[in-house]
């Protein structure tokens, strides 16, 4: 089955489940304030970041160097502000690994180092001749 429509289907499971069980031991207007604060606090740290990344991104330019990191890097954090809005526990986790600079640095090179075996295998080749067979069809008719 495909990871993303696992994933598709696992995470609202996974969150209601977490929002159920909290919210029983919290209570539920706790539970609803503290996935408010989440989402406010690291939507606030997100433009932070970003504008960072950003501002790194243009020096990268500037010193006429490519800001390849820099690209990725925003990319994620765009993906952990709306990991952050998402109402749940596990989205809001991972949205708050991914906006930190430490975290963020360890899952991108995770996923590149993956993504470059993935990259290689690709790479591998047969090398042979071919020999056009239309055209000694044509001359024998």
């Amino acid at each position: 089955m495909n990871s993303v429509l696992t994933a598709i289907i696992l995470v609202p499971i996974i969150e209601i489940y977490l929002l159920i069980k909290i919210g029983s031991q919290i209570g539920a207007l706790t539970t609803i304030t503290l996935i408010f604060v989440t989402a406010i606090l690291g939507v606030f740290y997100a433009r932070y970041e970003g504008i960072n990344t950003l501002r790194s991104g243009l020096t990268q330019l500037v010193k006429n160097e490519s800001p390849i990191y820099e690209i990725i890097s925003g990319a994620a954090i765009t993906v952990a502000a709306m990991l952050l809005i998402i109402p749940g526990f596990v989205t809001d986790i991972i949205g708050f690994l991914l906006i930190f600079p430490l975290t963020r640095n360890l899952i991108l090179k995770i996923l590149s180092s993956k993504v470059q075996v993935k990259k290689n295998k690709k790479e591998e080749f047969i090398d042979g001749e071919y020999q056009d067979l239309e055209k000694e069809d044509d001359k024998k008719l």
